[in-house]
């Protein structure tokens, strides 16, 4: 016989220096029957009876497997050795019969300790033979296994599977105890269950997985009498090798199945036939974490989830504690990921983009109210570059390309959406506007407040004064609108939906910076770029960080689609989550990943915000009006309630559009990952409609749901007063009484009127406004003059005003 990969007997001489077994070895030759128990007392007194007997408890490695959202579409599997343990039920008969012939034919018949074997092994190992034999039944490898699994260090191992004639008497006391406990069905299943069959298959489901792509029930007789003819020496009887596929044949054919015929359990012709099967030559590739996944477009977001996975101290208390959890815990796991709208962001990604292209379009996806991440998606295969021969071109940045560094594209395993390792995120323009109208809103300032916003703005916040951006001759930061223009009388509703900069800066200055920052601290932002985290951290710093509103600061897609659901999630900030729900091998239902939200505004400032946020994406604010969009088509392709925003960085460095409705909120980014400062203009024409599409194909036979309004219109309207008619009066006059009444006076440009020239025309706004409210004083530049020829061109009107630049 051929000596196993892990030999009982390291020589000839080892049951020799056993005083139990001189004993044993000879009863067994003249009384076969005797009890074990009886012999190994008259053999080895007390020292066989103080040894132990009762296994711990273990659990060998299971597979854990993760599932889409809807608990059937399995994303990928973890593992540290692929086994997944079955009912003894679930396991073919042959299969059972197969295992008996090829390890121990005497199973049904000895208590644990088969003592003809013991007697055979001892004479045969005690001559030259150099084939030598084991004893070892069923039972006692099932021991063997048992305790290595059980170690609770690595002497613990050694001691279960070193060739020792003191680990064989162990094996020998602990099988005689199994044996008394479990019936021989249960031994036999949890020995198929932890046996190693080689090429990573360990237990009979793994193996029928490898080897013949079927479940354990439904192998044949010639398939399971060569699994079964494997575990004597996996790697020895390896049928994808030249060397093991004629051992394995013949091992099967002249040993397992002939042993199968003598037990009865098959018949002759069945023997004959079963020779005949064929033996697999290659096995079943096995999958292992997100870097096989069953479909690229799903490793982004199981990247996510094993970061999530990995930062969850209740997995473990270090890293390697809760990966080892996850690799041998055997857990079913049930995501967030919802298949169809991961595959229609996919599909409308493609639509827009190649995955060829340098630039990376990342669209990120999250249920309002609980934070259930349901799309990740990117111009990307989520795989590893092959460094042997690279798809990924050399980076677009020429200091990394000199370096030799290759770009993310077409393959990278970096988490580009969700953010960690090298990914910090990216500046996304002005959709951070909204922290700077929760933090007023927060401090009191309605969403009618009124700012007269200039085409350039000469803030307090001081910069460099060589920096673009300040005004001429001096350190004061001085921002302007996209395109130059944009001045006028703007609330929140007007100012945010066209985006106009030259009004939130102002607006962060009357609520401080630092309160703004704090706004996005709690929904979400998390700040990974440390100049970025040392503004966040520090308030007197933050004072002075008058760009943040503008969307300056590193974020990710999943970070804002986030922050703009705890807007529809009535101001409940929840914590990102990839889980529906965990359950254990013994169907346990663990409550870790459930949603976990807390308040991050009142329900009332978030429902003031989003009525805002409403006219970028064309839709009609609930509570004042909108007067202009810069992504009017979202609410025109989606078709029910949605809010958002647009963002630009400078030079379009990056463009950005967040769209949602009350059940999803969609981000995504259009930018260049692996060089910042690239010199391409990022299209909102590739990242809008790949956001609003997705958003469009996820609410597809959804009901309309409209969103909540503030209990209270104050918090829309605040304190409004009454303007002054100040028609026709001086300018001097016209200021006294609107600031006798409470109220900024500011003089605009001239007009038209019928008023003398130089006189108050009118105020803008006129009737009504809040209280300590802008009031612009319109200059008359005297009787207006005839209007224009009929078909006149637009474009030659002088009165015609420009439209502010897009952000």
């Amino acid at each position: 016989m051929r000596r196993r990969d892990h030999n009982i007997f390291a020589n000839a001489t080892s049951l020799l220096i056993c005083g139990l077994l001189a004993g044993v070895v000879v009863a067994a030759a003249a009384f076969p029957a005797a009890a074990m128990s009886g012999l190994a007392a008259k053999a080895g007194g007390e020292t066989f009876a103080q040894l132990p007997s009762e296994l711990k408890d273990f659990s060998s490695p299971q597979i854990t497997r993760i599932y889409a959202s809807d608990g059937r579409t399995q994303i990928s599997q973890f593992y540290d050795e692929f086994r997944s343990d079955v009912p003894f039920k679930d396991i073919s008969k042959y299969m059972r019969d197969a295992i008996v012939a090829a390890e121990d034919r005497d199973y049904y018949n000895h208590n644990g300790v088969d003592l003809k074997g013991v007697a055979r092994a001892f004479v045969n190992n005690s001559g030259k033979s150099e084939s030598k034999q084991g004893a070892s039944t069923i039972t006692m490898q099932y021991v063997r296994l048992s305790l290595a699994y059980s170690a609770t260090n690595p002497q613990e191992v050694v001691d279960a599977t070193k060739d020792t004639p003191k680990r064989k008497i162990t094996e020998m006391k602990y099988a005689l105890q199994v044996e008394k406990e479990l019936s021989k069905d249960q031994i036999l299943e949890r020995y198929l269950n932890i046996a190693p069959f080689g090429n990573q298959a360990y237990g009979v489901y793994a193996a029928s997985q490898v080897y013949f792509n079927k479940k354990p029930k439904d192998l044949t007789i010639g398939q399971a009498a060569m699994l079964a003819g494997m575990v004597k020496a996996p790697t020895s009887f390896n049928p994808t090798t030249a060397e093991g596929y004629p051992q394995i044949q013949q091992r099967r054919d002249n040993y397992i199945i002939p042993g199968m015929v003598e037990a009865g359990a098959i018949t002759q012709a069945q023997a004959d036939k079963a020779k005949k099967e064929t033996i697999p030559r290659k096995v079943k590739p096995v999958g292992n974490g997100c870097v096989s996944v069953a479909n690229n477009n799903w490793g982004f977001f199981c990247d996510y989830f094993y970061r999530w996975w990995m930062s969850q101290e209740s997995f473990g208390a270090t890293t390697y504690d809760r990966e080892r959890r996850l690799k041998s815990g055997g857990y079913r796991i049930v995501t967030t990921m919802d298949v169809k709208g991961t595959a229609a962001a996919r599909k409308r990604i493609a639509d827009h983009i190649s995955q060829n292209n340098k630039n990376a379009l990342l669209i990120a996806g999250i249920e309002p109210g609980n934070g259930k991440v349901r799309v990740l998606s990117a111009n990307r295969r989520y795989k590893l570059d092959d460094p042997a021969n690279p798809q990924n071109p050399l980076s677009s940045d020429k200091r990394k390309a000199k370096a030799g560094v290759r770009a993310t594209y077409p393959n990278t395993t970096n988490p580009l959406l969700s953010g960690g390792g090298d990914i910090s995120g990216y500046q996304a323009g002005s959709v951070f506007k909204m922290f700077t109208m929760v933090a007023a809103l927060e401090k009191g300032y309605p969403l009618a407040y009124p700012i007269k916003a200039e085409k350039r703005y000469k803030s307090g916040y001081i910069i460099d004064s060589s920096n673009d951006s300040a005004c001429p001759g001096t350190h004061f930061w001085c921002p302007s609108n996209s395109g130059g223009g944009g001045e006028g009388v703007y609330n929140m509703w007007t100012a945010f939906g066209k985006s106009i900069n030259t009004y939130f800066v102002p607006l962060e200055e009357r609520v401080g910076a630092e309160n703004v920052v704090a706004v996005a601290k709690r929904f979400g932002v998390q700040f990974r770029v440390k100049q970025d985290a040392d503004f966040a951290n520090d308030p007197v710093a933050a004072n002075q960080w008058g760009a943040f509103t503008l969307g300056v600061s590193a974020s990710t897609p999943l970070d804002m689609a986030n922050a703009y659901a705890t807007l529809a999630g009535d101001g409940m900030r929840c914590e990102p989550t990839p889980i529906e729900q965990i359950t254990t091998q013994d169907g346990e239902k663990l409550d870790i990943g459930k949603p976990s939200c807390l308040r991050a505004t009142s329900a009332d400032v978030a429902r003031a915000t989003l009525d805002a946020t409403r006219c970028p994406v064309g839709d009609s604010a609930q509570l004042g009006n909108c007067n202009g969009a810069t992504a009017r088509a979202v609410k025109a392709t989606v078709k029910h309630p949605v809010f958002g925003k647009t963002g630009t960085t400078d030079n379009d460095k990056t463009a950005a559009l967040i769209a949602g409705t009350t059940k999803l909120v969609v981000a995504g980014y259009l930018v260049n990952p692996d060089w910042p400062q690239h010199t391409d203009r990022m299209s909102h024409d590739v990242v809008n409609p790949a956001v609003y599409e997705t958003l469009a194909d996820y609410m597809k036979g959804k009901p309309k749901e409209q969103f909540k309004v503030p209990g209270s219109k104050k918090i829309a309207e605040g304190d409004q007063r009454s303007i002054p008619r100040v028609t026709c009066q001086s300018i001097d006059d016209a200021r006294d009484e609107i600031e006798a009444a409470g109220f900024d006076a500011t003089v605009g440009g001239e007009v038209d009127s019928d008023c003398p020239k130089g006189t108050a025309a009118g105020t803008d706004p006129g009737g009504r406004t809040i209280k300590g409210g802008v009031v612009v004083i319109q200059v008359s530049k005297g009787k207006a003059p005839a209007a224009p020829p009929a078909g006149t061109p637009p474009g030659n009107n002088p009165q015609q005003p420009k439209p502010p630049g897009r952000r």
